[in-house]
């Protein structure tokens, strides 16, 4: 029999998937949602105030990555500044080759663009990652050819948390354009799990394109960047009015990007901190997990340096990972299966499978991404009952588990 709340409160463990705002973003983003709410474009009085705050947003953002002001584009998710680097980078450059590499285990705002543009011709290597969910920066290097315009590999993976080699790849890309003296392949990277946690300084990780949004650092949904260096060209895929250097037609949601400006500046001044003390949540909770709970395995790398602070992913043998969930609302607890992005499907986790994770275990994986409302009470919280959760789960066939669900969610 499962345990009996005493009382159920919630606990909020997917920040992966999107965070709350904070606070101190929505007051500095109220003023331009009421009073300044000009188009930036006018030459009126509420009209310059909003040019002069989207400025002061793009010079804030640049000098958080080391980047020039001139260097930001923004746009309205992460999704499309990914659609805009790879669609832009290989329109702009499809009569030096048709040949990109990424890996599988991308955001499917990558993926997706990528089989569009295979649909249209082009040659797409996916390099294999290890039972950790991380490339080798010689692997990719290695696969790079004459007709090669772009490499795009995340900075850090959203479902299991794996932390990608991307200066060294940027590194070993730069000496190798030198040596054949060409401009190309170019280098963009997703850093949009990355943002809260790791440092983004471009010079450091030597891309060239970079994204970030707002939903995932505090900030609000609905805003994006895109950073290219100088010189880099893109064609947009966005047309109308010419904003953003050209490249992102429409009005500026200046209150988004005000917000996402004010939630980047707040991430990375306390990053260090935050990462030690989450991470030390994420292993507190792991430790509980395979003291309490037999068969269970931790997907990705190892707690530490190597994986995203905020990540735990973990598979339960014998479980699906839909039934978890849905138990685990029952008390409040809200954490992820597989992609957020995919919940509808009850297909695997195509992350997992890439890994090299058997269909069994893929299909029993939770995420739990912590973030800042979370502490240890938060954790003995959900100790409390998903030890008896899954007892149940196991002892619960698949045919009745099914009724049952089915019975409790029409």
């Amino acid at each position: 029999m499962l345990k009996k709340p005493k009382k159920i409160r919630e606990v909020y463990a997917d920040h992966a998937a999107t965070t709350y705002i904070d606070s101190r973003v929505f007051l500095a983003m109220k003023p331009y949602l009421t009073e300044h709410f000009g188009n930036p474009s006018s030459l009126y009085g509420i009209g310059r105030i909003a040019n002069g705050v989207l400025n002061d947003s793009r010079r804030k953002i640049a000098g958080l990555i080391h980047a020039l002001p001139e260097n930001i584009i923004f746009t309205g998710s992460g999704t499309e500044s990914d659609n805009m680097a790879v669609f832009g980078i290989a329109r702009v450059n499809e009569k030096h080759g048709k040949h990109i590499i990424s890996t599988s285990i991308e955001h499917h705002a990558v993926l997706h663009p990528l089989e569009e543009l295979r649909k249209q011709g082009w040659e797409i290597t996916y390099i294999s990652t290890n039972k950790q969910g991380v490339v080798k920066a010689e692997d990719v290097i290695r696969a790079v050819r004459p007709d090669t315009v772009l490499i795009t590999i995340m900075y850090a993976n959203n479902e299991v948390g794996s932390i990608q080699p991307v200066a060294e790849i940027g590194r070993k890309l730069l000496q190798l354009r030198k040596e054949t003296s060409k401009p190309y392949p170019f280098f963009h990277t997703d850093a949009c799990q990355a943002a809260g946690y790791l440092d983004l300084d471009v010079e450091k990780l030597h891309v060239d394109l970079m994204t970030i949004n707002a939903g995932k650092i505090y900030g609000p949904k609905g805003i994006g960047m895109l950073y290219v260096r100088r010189a880099v060209a893109l064609k947009p895929i966005i047309f109308g009015g010419g904003q953003e250097r050209k490249m992102r037609s429409g009005t500026e949601n200046v209150a988004g990007i005000v917000g996402l400006a004010k939630a980047f500046e707040l991430v990375q001044q306390n990053r260090q901190k935050e990462s030690e003390r989450i991470r030390g949540l994420a292993k507190y909770f792991w430790e509980l997990i395979q003291k309490e709970i037999p068969k269970v395995k931790l997907n990705g790398p190892e707690i530490g340096d190597g994986r995203l602070a905020n990540n735990l992913n973990i598979t339960i043998m014998d479980i699906e990972g839909e039934a978890m969930l849905l138990y685990l609302d029952e008390y409040g607890i809200m954490c992820s299966t597989g992609s957020a992005c995919t919940s509808e499907s009850l297909e695997p986790s195509y992350v997992l499978r890439a890994m090299g994770l058997p269909y069994e275990y893929a299909h029993g994986s939770l995420r739990f991404s912590f973030g800042r409302c979370n502490s240890k009470n938060d954790v003995d919280y959900i100790m409390e009952y998903l030890p008896g959760i899954i007892k149940t789960l196991r002892e619960i066939s698949p045919v009745n588990l099914s009724a049952r669900i089915h019975a409790r969610y029409k």
